[in-house]
């Protein structure tokens, strides 16, 4: 059987995508790595109904604290945009992110009353009854009922951001800002913070994780300092495209160690693969072995060579991990690849949209999503690292953050 355990490959768009088109997650060539693995976007998801959040809240835990904030202004919500690209605008996320300013630690318990108040609405409104007569009454009661949906829809959405956001908050990590250029011209003035994005995989994710490093920067990947002039549109289809990558890792990571735990791995998996070797690619991509690591000109072209015309693998050793991923049928990889909830699609798109600006775009009559206009960003190549690095901790953030509220309030379907 066939399966691709590379790093990211094409991003796709499903007839189910949301309705506004998204350069970084809506063009179908626009990451063509080493692999047969697609990071699709086909979603499932339920909708209910809701009672919004209000400028004031109460909320508290079963241990009895509250929690109060006062009416909010766009002028106290402001601060917010220092510990995170994305400004959150719902009355919910607001009052989320003035306790992640103000107590941070205190958010998964705001975040647990507030899934408790949403199941709570969920029952009642599965026990009204649909008006039986048509026309007017029933026209306005689905209007109202779709307005809820979608209130329902950008509340947990910004839950999932804000609970993403305290996670790093927890890693003493600074999410990078949206990015602007300084008195060089340079966008990457942000700190290295690369040592402690590392710690928080696991060894075998980690071994991953380099190897995707190495597919983007191949022999720039120790080289920190060497500045490069990129698209900024392809800098954000990368890191779009990591965070749906650390998404699939952490996943595949946890399905790895449980089975590992309970003794029934592959033999392949088994096998402490620790030789150094040359893996064959032409399985990997069905391929005839030649390098196609990168289809964006203005990536595969860095100065000084910037990617590495090895693929994956060459030279490295054969981690465990990537040897169980290569044991997945097409089918069970594709599915773990894939975003399960529109509303952590929706969080990659703009977050992402955040950090690098919301560029102008067209549909070409062929369905392609193009863009108008596009600047070009002076980057180090520590810089890219760094955000490469964040971006999978953010998928892997975001499927430990959505697996807990899919627990406490349903809304995954697959």
């Amino acid at each position: 059987m066939e399966a691709a355990a590379t790093a990211t490959a094409t991003v796709l768009t499903p007839p189910s995508a949301p309705p506004r088109p998204s350069v970084f997650l809506g063009r179908p060539s626009a990451l063509a790595f080493r692999s047969n693995l697609r990071f699709s976007t086909k979603l499932s998801t339920s909708v209910s109904f809701s009672k919004q959040g209000h400028a004031r809240h109460r909320v508290g835990s079963k241990r009895g604290f509250v929690v109060r904030a006062a009416s909010f202004t766009p002028e106290s919500s402001e601060p917010s945009s220092k510990i995170a690209p994305l400004k959150l605008e719902s009355p919910i996320g607001q009052f989320l992110s003035q306790i992640l300013i103000s107590h941070p630690h205190l958010v998964p318990a705001a975040v647990e009353q507030q899934l408790e108040q949403f199941q709570t609405d969920c029952d009642g409104d599965k026990q009204k009854k649909e008006p039986s007569a048509s026309g007017t009454d029933l026209v306005l009661y689905r209007r109202i009922a779709e307005v809820k949906a979608k209130e329902r829809r950008t509340a947990l959405e910004e839950i999932l951001y804000a609970l993403v956001v305290q996670k790093f908050m927890d890693a003493n990590i600074s999410l990078i800002p949206s990015l602007t250029p300084n008195h060089s011209g340079q966008v990457d003035s942000w700190p290295s913070e690369d040592g402690k994005l590392e710690e928080l995989h696991s060894p075998e994710a980690y071994e991953m994780i380099q190897n995707h490093l190495a597919l983007i920067l191949g022999n720039r990947l120790g080289d920190s300092t060497s500045v490069a002039q990129i698209s900024k549109i392809r800098v954000g289809q990368v890191y779009a495209a990591s965070i749906m990558y650390g998404y699939f890792l952490k996943r595949v990571v946890q399905r790895f160690q449980l089975e590992k735990t309970m003794k029934i791995l592959p033999n392949g998996a088994e096998e402490n693969s620790i030789q150094h070797t040359v893996v064959d690619d032409s399985r990997i991509s069905g391929g005839d072995g030649r390098s196609h690591v990168m289809s964006h000109p203005e990536v595969s072209t860095l100065p000084g060579g910037g990617i590495s015309s090895g693929g994956f693998g060459y030279g490295s050793k054969v981690s465990r991990l990537r040897t169980y991923v290569m044991s997945f049928d097409s089918e069970t990889l594709q599915r773990y690849a894939t975003i399960r909830s529109k509303e952590a699609l929706s969080i990659i798109e703009k977050h992402t949209e955040a950090l690098f600006g919301r560029p102008e775009i067209v549909v070409t009559p062929e369905g392609v999503i193009d863009s108008l206009t596009d600047q070009s960003i002076k980057i180090s190549f520590g810089g890219l690292k760094r955000l490469v690095l964040e971006a999978i901790t953010f998928g892997s953030f975001l499927w430990d953050v959505e697996s807990y509220v899919d627990s406490r309030y349903h809304f995954v379907l697959n």
